[in-house]
């Protein structure tokens, strides 16, 4: 079954939240469909997006699994952002959670080191 998954997220101001997440992700938009909708094209058929949805702001939660935890960490901090929140499970599993400016979670997620 071919599957493309466009996962969104509601924000409040269209400016504020695409510099934040140009940060978070690390590139600008992948395409601009309107004025108020933004897409990242996050691998193969794999997209994020964010649209100007204001009673709907502040509830997404995504966690987006990547191979070079560390990296994907350090190249967020290096464009400004923090995670809220760093932990590791019992499993060994490492997560991050940041928070966008309308609340918004986006979280990544890693195996755990060798």
């Amino acid at each position: 079954m071919a599957l493309d998954l466009f996962a969104g997220i509601s924000v409040r101001d269209y400016e504020t939240a695409v510099a934040w997440y140009e940060k978070l992700l690390g590139a600008p938009p992948s395409f601009l469909p309107n004025d108020v909708e933004a897409v990242w094209e996050l691998g193969d058929h794999q997209y994020l997006y964010i649209e100007v949805v204001p009673e709907h702001a502040g509830h997404a939660q995504h966690t987006l699994f990547v191979e070079d935890f560390d990296g994907t960490l350090k190249g967020i901090a290096e464009r400004g952002i923090e995670p809220d929140v760093r932990e590791t499970y019992e499993n060994g599993v490492r997560h991050a959670t940041f928070h966008d400016p309308d609340g918004n979670e986006v979280s990544y997620g890693g195996a755990p080191l060798e």
